[in-house]
């Protein structure tokens, strides 16, 4: 515990995350209650299905506004706190955890609690599986820019290949 407490005082990524945690680390590290998902660990890092992430990391959009609103940048927090695409989700989201929905105030809460934790992990799995649909519809896209389009990569192909009949 010491160490992990140690290594997230200088973090080299992930600094909203780490921001976060530290305050709850032993809450965290000790609560007996869900577990974190693929869709969950996107929203708490920042990296996946953002218009931001996939702008300035991924090199997959043009830009990095939201493309369920016309905000000018999609986040995780803008997707947790702001979007009114995810309205409806997010009251039933807020009438679990209260209505702060800051990073450091949804990590607390998910810490200290299974409910809380499940309506969080709920909201992510909801929110962000609609979000990859769009995202993967607009690569199907034919008339959409080169960026956009799903790369094939060689590992499925490869992989497939391998596989019995």
């Amino acid at each position: 515990m010491a160490r992990w407490s140690f290594r997230l005082e200088t973090p080299r990524a992930g600094f909203a995350a780490v921001e976060a945690l530290q305050p709850v680390i032993a809450e965290w590290a000790g609560r007996q209650h869900g577990t974190l998902s693929f869709r969950l660990t996107q929203v708490l890092s920042g990296h996946g299905c953002f218009g931001k992430y996939l702008h300035s990391v991924a090199r997959r959009e043009l830009s990095p506004a939201c493309h369920h609103c016309d905000c000018s940048e999609d986040s995780a927090q803008h997707t947790l706190a702001v979007c009114p695409a995810w309205a409806a989700q997010r009251r039933a989201l807020t009438a679990v955890i209260g209505v702060d929905l800051s990073l450091p105030a949804v990590v607390r809460s998910m810490a200290g609690s299974d409910s809380c934790f499940t309506a969080v992990a709920t909201f992510c799995e909801v929110v962000i599986s609609r979000k990859e649909a769009a995202e993967r519809a607009r690569e199907d896209d034919l008339h959409s820019d080169p960026i956009r389009r799903r790369r094939t990569g060689r590992r499925r192909p490869a992989y497939h290949s391998l596989m019995p009949p």
